[in-house]
């Protein structure tokens, strides 16, 4: 009896071990998921097409969604990138959602985004926001502006796009670091439901 007792005993500390050793884990992962992401982000990313959303299929679902109509085409193929080239109001849609290259500096607590045509967002992660009034509006001209924060292992960033709209992208690392996720929630002014898009780059760099 003293044998099975003394086993059993032995047994549960090893599991008590065990289950503290993985809480540990578990605590230290999520300790250092922010600085790696931190590290990870910077540098240039390549649109990787086979793993990414169709831009001009989303925006299409999108308008059907919202009880509009998109061109029949019959037996003729789509233009590519068929819906970029808006109003310049809208240009921040276009550049998240089509440029093929995007390069990230990040200095902290500043990021830049950097896109095709030498479009750039500057934008912080410490809470300041940026404030607007109607006098902004009229004496410098309404312009593009983002803030963002942490998420655990994920970089956060909301826009306001010139024509009133918002976006949400939600920037994470996968394949070990090589590919950058970008999960974006678009709505822009003229739209009446969401587009909601998927895009994959591969390191560059």
């Amino acid at each position: 009896m003293n044998r099975i007792s003394e086993k059993l005993e032995k047994y549960f500390t090893r599991l008590i071990a065990v289950v503290c050793l993985c809480f540990c884990g578990l605590v230290f992962a999520q300790e250092i998921e922010i600085p790696d992401i931190k590290n990870g982000l910077a540098g240039s990313w390549i649109i990787n097409d086979e793993l990414s959303d169709n831009s001009d299929d989303q925006i299409e679902a999108a308008i059907k969604e919202g009880g509009g109509k998109v061109p029949r085409r019959w037996f003729k193929k789509r233009k590519e990138d068929f819906y970029r080239g808006g109003p310049p109001e809208q240009e921040l849609y276009d550049r998240i959602s089509y440029d093929d290259v995007l390069t990230i500096n990040f200095d902290e607590p500043e990021f830049q985004f950097a896109y095709a045509d030498n479009y750039l967002r500057i934008f912080h992660t410490d809470g300041r926001r940026r404030r607007t009034t109607a006098n902004d509006f009229y004496n410098e001209g309404s312009t593009d502006y983002s803030f963002a924060n942490w998420e655990k292992n994920a970089l956060v960033v909301e826009a306001r796009p010139r024509d009133g709209g918002f976006t949400l992208e939600t920037y994470t690392l996968q394949a070990d670091g090589k590919q950058l996720r970008v999960e974006m929630v678009i709505e822009p002014a003229s739209f009446r439901s969401t587009i909601n898009l998927v895009r994959i780059y591969d390191r560059a760099d």
